[in-house]
C-alpha cells in the first residue's frame, strides 16, 4: 500500500444521518414528495443533482434550480451537523501514523467542494490530503471509477497501490472498478449490503479496530 484514498461522509466524519435529514426535509416537505428516511439513504450517492434527477426525474428542475437546491440542502446539512463535527474514532492518530510513514493520501469524494473544506479545514487536517478529488473535478461520479482513478493519478501512485476506505457499497464498487482493495467503515451500512463486492480488505466500526495498526505495519 503506498495510497489511501479516503471518501469523505460516513469515513472520516460520522455524518451521514444529518444528510440524510436534510434530503429528508428537502425532498418530502419542500417538494411534498413522499420517500421514506429508508429510502432517502438508498439514494443519497453520486452528485446532489444525480439525487434529484433519480427521485423527481430528468425534467423536473432546471440546472439553476438544482444549483440553488443543492446550496441549500448543504447548508441545513452543516448548521445541523456543525456542533458534532469531528472525525470518527481513531482516525486523528491513523492520520498522524501513515502521514510519519510516507503514505500518500487523498479525498475521493462525491461531495462539493463546500463540505469537503468544511470538513477539512473545519478539523484543521488539510496538511494530509495533498490532492482532493471533489464533485467538480470529476464528469462521472460514483459507482463509476473516475473519481478514485483521478486521485491515484494526481498522487502519481498505480492503482493497484492503493487502498480506498469507504463507508458506501457505491463507493466499493467504484474502487473494484478502479482495481483498487477497499476497506469499509460500516457507519452506515450494514456488512451484507456489500454482498457481491470481492475487493473488501476488512470492515470496521471505527479507526479503533486493531487491524487499521495492521495494514500500517504492511501486514
Amino acid at each position: 500500500m503506498k495510497a489511501i484514498l479516503f471518501d469523505l461522509n460516513g469515513t472520516m466524519i460520522d455524518d451521514m444521518q444529518y444528510h440524510t435529514d436534510a434530503w429528508y426535509d428537502i425532498i418530502n416537505n419542500t417538494f411534498n414528495h413522499t420517500l421514506s428516511k429508508d429510502k432517502v439513504k438508498m439514494e443519497m450517492y453520486g452528485k446532489n443533482k444525480e439525487v434529484l434527477i433519480r427521485v423527481f426525474g430528468e425534467d423536473r428542475f432546471s440546472d439553476d434550480e438544482i444549483e440553488t437546491i443543492s446550496v441549500e440542502k448543504e447548508k441545513k446539512y452543516q448548521e445541523a451537523f456543525r456542533p458534532y463535527l469531528k472525525l470518527i474514532s481513531g482516525l486523528d492518530d491513523f492520520l498522524k501514523k501513515a502521514h510519519q510513514k510516507g503514505i500518500k493520501m487523498a479525498v475521493g469524494s462525491a461531495a462539493i467542494k463546500f463540505n469537503v473544506d468544511f470538513v477539512l479545514d473545519g478539523l484543521d487536517i488539510r496538511e494530509y490530503f495533498p490532492v482532493v478529488v471533489s464533485a467538480e473535478n470529476v464528469v462521472m461520479s460514483k459507482p463509476d471509477p473516475e473519481t478514485f482513478i483521478k486521485a491515484a493519478e494526481l498522487l502519481g501512485i498505480k492503482p493497484e497501490d492503493c487502498v480506498v476506505f469507504e463507508d458506501n457499497p457505491k463507493g466499493v464498487e467504484s474502487a473494484r472498478r478502479a482495481g483498487m482493495k477497499s476497506v469499509v467503515l460500516t457507519t452506515m451500512h450494514e456488512v451484507h449490503e456489500f454482498e457481491g463486492l470481492d475487493n473488501i480488505l476488512h470492515f470496521a466500526a471505527d479507526y479503533t479496530d486493531p487491524y487499521f495498526e495492521e495494514l500500517l505495519a504492511g501486514k
